[in-house]
């Protein structure tokens, strides 16, 4: 039995829904004002990051502690294996940009496996959508920055094909990089969390309620083991699920630079 809402007829109903599907992912208002929680954890994916950082960076020390250790070592990263080792030269300037999707997709991530929490923010369309609408928007300034109207004619009518496929990869291109582009960086990160928060909510909530619900000894005795197993292969998932949002970040982070680097340097 599986159950979203916070009563539940146990007896009557095998499955349980909430009055406002919402409730599946957003979380109750704050008093009367109009913002969610959903709002709230936004706002906590963008300030972590920063005070990671200002903590972090605030009073260098030429023996690091703990923090300045990972910082560093989070920004070394960044900088010199997807700002300049993917996009190369002038990849440097976009790692600002590039650090702070990194560390904000992350957080905005790991708080799906966070107690008390377990709803990663990333798991909504719009903030994948519009992250990477800033990268689409960043790639395309970069591209007519570098190439002038060029940019877009060479999309139309790529260089180096052969006459008669222009038109046909002509197509593809021009499809593949205003269209197909930005909505891919979206869905990629937006359906792997939520097929990871999905599947990991119904396994522990699937496992509590196979151990807690009404009924006698034999019941139980005969429930347990399987609200056990479900546990279990729950906790197998978490694990699993710590390591897709670090790696999701990485990804988002990496086409981003791909993206940029396609626009800064069309030679390669």
């Amino acid at each position: 039995m599986i159950t979203a809402a916070e009563t539940c007829d146990f007896i009557n109903e095998v499955v349980c829904k909430p009055a406002n599907v919402k409730e599946l992912f957003e979380f109750a208002n704050f008093g009367s004002s109009q913002i969610s929680r959903t709002e709230i954890l936004i706002l906590l994916a963008g300030l972590i990051p920063v005070a990671v950082m200002y903590f972090g960076l605030r009073k260098k020390s030429t023996v690091p502690g703990k923090l300045q250790s990972v910082v560093e070592s989070i920004f070394s990263f960044v900088k010199d294996e997807i700002a300049v080792g993917v996009i190369g030269r002038g990849g440097e300037k976009f790692t600002p940009y590039l650090i702070s999707i990194f560390m904000f997709v992350l957080v905005g991530n790991l708080f799906e496996v966070t107690p008390l929490v377990n709803f990663p923010v990333t798991s909504r369309m719009a903030l994948p959508l519009f992250l990477s609408l800033l990268t689409y928007v960043i790639f395309l300034v970069v591209g007519v920055q570098k190439q002038g109207i060029g940019y877009f004619t060479h999309l139309i009518w790529p260089p180096g094909v052969p006459v008669a496929l222009k038109p046909l990869v002509g197509i593809i291109e021009l499809v593949s990089v205003l269209l197909v582009r930005p909505f891919s960086l979206a869905v990629r990160l937006f359906a792997n969390l939520v097929a990871g928060h999905v599947m990991l909510s119904l396994l522990l909530a699937s496992a509590y309620f196979f151990i807690v619900q009404p009924g006698g000894v034999e019941y139980l005795i005969a429930r347990a083991p399987i609200g056990a197993a479900w546990f279990t292969l729950g906790l197998a998932i978490y694990g699993f699920e710590l390591i897709v949002s670090i790696l999701q970040a990485y990804i988002f982070t990496l086409l981003s630079a791909v993206y940029i680097q396609t626009s800064l340097h069309p030679e390669h």
